[in-house]
């Protein structure tokens, strides 16, 4: 079974020919080439590449750019303007790109709260139509990421990063589960997966990271884990963990059979997404 990374980032430097749009807190750059060979030195076998918002917004070239080089290795992610009238017309095209496997909704605070927003309810639609699971970044939002999943029965809707808010460098929140009854509620919706992505950012210990697991078995049991989708997020979450210990911390923990470890990272994501790498 393949090991397969649900959430990594590429990106460019940030120069005056290609200025990023906000800060970002990963490393100064990450090429293909830089992401490839972490992944190698980990036995990572592929991934799923999701354009940084932070830097480019909607504009997933430089990510499309780094699939067309390394097409065996990664699937695209791109993120969508739910405030945008044409969305549905955007994920159309979207479709048709080589590698492309999903879109993504950020919840920022311009996007609206209500569930029959129909921006949202257009992605959703766009999403079933074209076969393209849809990610959302929701921290705060459940109970709306519930409500649209019930719009939305037809359409594959994936939480990221365990549905609650990550840090982006140490300490790790006080309560870094605070919001886990909310995500739990989630479950009850059999179109909804949910990301176990930057899981090793709630830990208050060093690698292995043994504090997490009791709040991420409650996830597993309620989701089962061919709704959970192991993944790192690392570019992210630089200033907390190397990729090796974002790995690592799923491979030696004897909270996984092995079956569920191939589950759990890989397994799940090649049905959710319909894809696998080839390398």
């Amino acid at each position: 079974m393949p090991v397969i990374d649900a959430q990594v980032h590429c990106y460019g430097r940030n120069t005056p020919d290609g200025p990023w749009t906000d800060p970002f807190p990963g490393p100064a750059e990450m090429t293909g080439e830089d992401m490839v060979k972490a992944m190698d030195e980990v036995g990572v076998d592929g991934a799923l590449l999701t354009s940084v918002f932070a830097i480019y917004r909607f504009d997933a070239r430089y990510a499309v750019a780094v699939q067309k080089k390394h097409p065996g290795r990664f699937a695209l992610i791109k993120p969508v303007d739910a405030n945008d009238p044409a969305v549905a017309e955007t994920i159309a095209d979207w479709a048709a790109v080589p590698g492309a496997a999903g879109v993504r909704i950020m919840m920022r605070p311009e996007i609206s709260g209500d569930p029959a927003d129909p921006g949202l309810n257009r992605i959703l639609a766009a999403g079933a139509r074209h076969d393209l699971p849809v990610n959302i970044q929701c921290w705060g939002r459940l109970p709306q990421v519930g409500a649209l999943a019930a719009r939305n029965p037809d359409t594959q809707i994936v939480v990221d990063h365990v549905g609650m808010t990550q840090v982006f460098a140490p300490p790790a929140r006080p309560q870094p589960f605070d919001d886990i009854d909310n995500v739990l509620a989630l479950a009850q919706r059999s179109n909804l997966a949910i990301k176990i992505t930057g899981a090793c950012t709630y830990s208050h210990e060093p690698f292995p990271y043994r504090d997490i697991w009791d709040p991420l078995a409650r996830v597993f049991d309620a989701f089962g884990l061919d709704r959970c989708l192991w993944g790192t997020d690392w570019t992210r979450a630089t200033a907390l963990l190397t990729y090796k210990e974002g790995v690592d911390a799923f491979r030696v923990t004897d909270r996984l059979s092995d079956s569920d470890r191939a589950t759990l990272m890989g397994g799940s994501l090649q049905t959710i997404y319909g894809w696998a790498p080839t390398k």
